[in-house]
C-alpha cells in the first residue's frame, strides 16, 4: 500500500536534493545557510515518522522549526539564481509549443480526480493500493510524478534533470514564505488549543449590543476576514472565530441555519485570503512564478474584489441564514 508516509519521505528526499545542488553552488551568496536550511526541512519529514509512531521525541522537531526560523530571521537565504535554460530559450519554446505547455499542468487535477475515484478498487488481494485515510494526498503525489514525465516526454528538455533544477529555481524565488502555509495551520491548532477563541468570544460579547443580529453577523464575518489576514489562513481562522461567536450567538442565540452561517463564513474568510502577504502560496508564490516586479502584485489586483464580497457575504448570511 502506497500510504502518507512514503509521500512525505518522497517530499523529504527531493528538499535534500535541492540543498545538495545549493551546497555545491560555488556562486550562491548563501549556499551553506541554504542548503542547511531546506537540508534540515528534508530530514523533518524522515525524522516525522517516527514522532507520529511514538519512537522519537518531538522536542526535536521543536528545535528544528527554530533553526530554520533563526537562519530565514538572519538572512541566510537568498535566491541563487540557477535555471536550467536561458529567458530566451524558455521564451522560443513557449511559441513552439504554445497551448501544449497546459497539458502537464491540466494532468495534476486530471491524474489526481481519476485515482481518487477510483482508488476503493484499487487492491492487490484485500489491501488497497493507496491509503484510505490519505487517498488524496497520495494521489496528488502520483499525480505531480505523472505530471512531471509528460512534461519530460512532451518538451523533451536537453537536460534531463530539468524538473528538479527548475523546481529548485522556484524553490528558492519563493523562499522561507513556502513553509508559511504548514507553519500558519498549526498555529491555528495552538490558537483555538490555548482557548483564543473563548478569550474572543469573552471580549466581543461584552462590546456586541444585546440582540442586535446584524452586528452580531457583521463581527463574525468581519472577524474571519480579520484573522485570515492575520494568519494567512482561513480554516486557521474558523475555529476560532466559531469558538467565539458562530456558535453561541449565531446558533444558539439566533438560531441560524448551522449549514448556511458557517459556509458564508468561511467564504468571509477566504476574502482575508486574497488581502494577506500571509497566504503566501496563493499571493507570493504567484508573483514570484510570474516573476512579477511587484512582489505584492497578486494581493494589489484582488483587494478590490474581497472587500466588496466581504460585504456582500455578510449580507447573504444576514438574509439566508436566519
Amino acid at each position: 500500500m502506497i500510504n502518507v508516509e512514503a509521500v512525505y519521505w518522497f517530499i523529504g528526499a527531493l528538499f535534500i536534493l535541492w540543498a545538495s545542488l545549493i551546497a555545491g553552488d560555488a556562486n550562491h551568496r548563501h549556499r551553506i545557510g541554504s542548503s542547511a536550511f531546506w537540508g534540515l526541512l528534508g530530514l523533518c519529514f524522515f525524522y516525522g515518522t517516527w514522532v507520529q509512531s511514538k519512537q522519537a521525541p518531538a522536542w526535536v522537531l521543536g528545535i528544528a522549526v527554530l533553526v530554520l526560523v533563526a537562519l530565514a530571521a538572519t538572512g541566510q537565504l537568498s535566491d541563487g539564481k540557477a535555471k536550467s535554460s536561458t529567458e530566451q530559450e524558455r521564451i522560443a519554446s513557449a511559441k513552439r509549443f504554445g497551448n501544449k505547455l497546459f497539458i502537464p499542468a491540466l494532468a495534476l487535477p486530471l491524474v489526481t480526480v481519476i485515482l481518487v475515484l477510483a482508488a476503493p478498487y484499487l487492491k492487490i488481494g484485500a489491501t488497497p493500493v493507496l491509503d484510505p485515510k490519505n487517498t488524496t494526498l497520495v494521489a496528488l503525489a502520483i499525480a505531480a510524478i505523472v505530471a512531471v514525465v509528460i512534461a519530460v516526454l512532451l518538451l523533451k528538455p536537453k537536460n534531463k534533470l530539468a524538473p528538479v533544477l527548475e523546481s529548485r529555481r522556484i524553490l528558492e524565488s519563493i523562499g522561507w514564505a513556502a513553509l508559511l502555509p504548514q507553519m500558519l495551520s498549526t498555529l491555528g491548532i495552538l490558537f483555538t488549543q490555548a482557548g483564543v477563541g473563548t478569550a474572543v468570544g469573552t471580549i466581543t460579547g461584552a462590546i456586541l449590543p444585546h440582540g442586535n443580529l446584524l452586528a452580531a453577523v457583521a463581527v463574525y464575518c468581519v472577524g474571519l476576514f480579520l484573522f485570515t489576514v492575520l494568519m494567512g489562513n482561513g480554516f486557521a481562522a474558523f475555529p476560532i472565530m466559531t469558538a467565539a461567536i458562530g456558535w453561541p450567538v449565531l446558533i444558539q442565540e439566533f438560531h441560524g441555519n448551522p449549514a448556511v452561517v458557517f459556509a458564508i463564513g468561511m467564504l468571509a474568510g477566504f476574502c482575508g485570503t486574497l488581502c494577506t502577504p500571509m497566504a503566501a502560496n496563493f499571493n507570493l508564490v504567484p508573483s514570484a512564478l510570474l516573476e512579477m516586479k511587484n512582489r505584492y502584485g497578486v494581493i494589489t489586483a484582488q483587494v478590490g474584489t474581497a472587500i466588496p464580497l466581504l460585504v456582500v457575504n455578510i449580507g447573504l448570511m444576514y438574509f439566508l441564514a436566519f
